[in-house]
């Protein structure tokens, strides 16, 4: 296999589909360019070259070549664009050969002039993980395969329908590979390579959770803090791009990262001290969601006592017409106002986290629903300036424990 990858490397077309396209031979870039110009000629070479088993149809060839344009002669007008694109093959050092040829409506890339595509490469890597039955070579495919893939498949031309397919496929097949190489990585308890391979796929497809890989990985080594601050970078990198929560399989990670954490023996005091905040801010307390969640937890079990008034606010930042802002620069800047105005508004008790773009929630302590409209209204004092059009939209719950989680406790303790 690798015999067939390596022969003939030099004196042949390379293409790369994924993450962008380009030909290159003998080294020498023969397009690459992203100018309106080429892109005829990078049609036709992306079609007969990621189809050269089976070839291409004329009616597809002219379909993607001029899709819906209204040309009086369309066979002339592809004649034309592979006529000139054989001129340029040959301009570029390529064997003067026939590069394309048509049999029966079905046009042809001359096996005469070989081709070194990435994508191939990738799927050879594929298939030849799926038929090893070696655990450790099955592993090198599947890495090999990681890597071969270095992006979307043709990401520009994402709108053309042939082109949307193979990208989804690709995309679907790649995301196999790893779940399978880290599957093998786990029963090996190869966690470098482990976190290696999380980092890679996240640098490779982007929201795509693919930093539990590494999270998990980070927490299998001991390695805590660097789990930690993963975690947290992630989060807010989600929020910051599309206003996501973490997935439920980073939650779990974190969960179990608080109950693997190991500390040498220390005295009650020097444990206390790390506990508490490295620095006591002024107004509520700023926390990540799943802090925030483990907080609003606790609460709910100390309510089980009674005698608490508990409120949870929501805090969404609207336009002029009341709709929730979803994007752009503003949203940013005002999503900043409005976490320093909340910050300034509640207590020193009071638990503030962002739950998505322009969203905060706010669990407001000992207070009653008389007291959530006060804070509102210091919360629009510090956030709207002048005639500014935006605003804040609230909505306040009371956090009751359940009659029903109650009845549960009651009935543990009879028992």
């Amino acid at each position: 296999m690798e015999e067939k990858r390596t022969h003939g490397e030099e004196c042949c077309l390379r293409v790369q589909m994924f993450g962008g396209f380009s030909l290159s031979w003998n080294g020498k870039l023969v397009s690459g360019s992203k100018k309106t110009s080429e892109s005829q000629f990078n049609y036709l070479m992306q079609l007969l070259l990621h189809h050269r088993k089976d070839g291409v149809s004329r009616d597809m060839l002219e379909r993607v070549l001029f899709e819906d344009r209204d040309i009086l002669d369309i066979h002339h007008a592809a004649r034309s664009v592979i006529y000139n694109a054989k001129k340029r093959l040959k301009a570029a050092g390529l064997p003067d050969v026939n590069y394309i040829e048509q049999k029966k409506g079905i046009c042809y890339w001359n096996p005469q002039v070989p081709v070194r595509e990435d994508a191939a490469i990738f799927e050879e890597y594929c298939e030849a993980a799926g038929k090893e039955t070696d655990p450790q070579e099955k592993l090198r495919f599947y890495i090999q395969a990681c890597q071969t893939y270095t992006g979307e498949f043709l990401p520009q031309q994402t709108a053309v329908f042939w082109v949307a397919q193979e990208a989804r496929r690709y995309r679907s097949l790649f995301y196999g590979c790893v779940e399978k190489a880290v599957e093998l990585l786990r029963v090996s308890q190869d966690f470098m390579q482990m976190k290696e391979l999380g980092d890679y796929a996240t640098s490779i497809s982007p929201l795509s959770d693919w930093e539990t890989v590494t999270m998990e990985a980070l927490v299998a080594m001991g390695r805590y803090e660097d789990a930690r601050k993963l975690y947290n970078d992630t989060v807010d990198f989600y929020f910051q791009e599309q206003g996501l929560r973490p997935s439920k399989r980073m939650m779990e990670l974190f969960d179990r990262l608080g109950t693997q954490m190991e500390h040498q023996y220390d005295a009650l005091d020097d444990i206390q001290e790390k506990l508490a905040e490295e620095q006591e801010g002024t107004g509520g307390y700023l926390c990540s969601y799943p802090v925030f969640q483990g907080i609003y937890r606790m609460v709910e079990r100390m309510m089980e006592r009674g005698g608490q008034s508990v409120y949870l606010m929501l805090c969404m930042v609207v336009d002029s017409k009341g709709n929730p802002m979803k994007d752009g620069q503003m949203l940013e800047e005002l999503t900043g106002r409005l976490e320093e105005a909340i910050r300034e508004s509640v207590r020193h008790s009071d638990a503030i986290s962002k739950y998505g773009k322009g969203q905060y929630l706010v669990l407001l302590l000992n207070t009653t629903r008389e007291n959530c409209t006060v804070i509102q209204k210091r919360i629009n004092c510090r956030f709207l300036i002048g005639r500014q059009r935006t605003g804040v939209q609230y909505y306040v719950n009371s956090v009751i424990c359940s009659p029903d989680k109650s009845r549960a406790i009651m009935n543990k303790g009879k028992g």
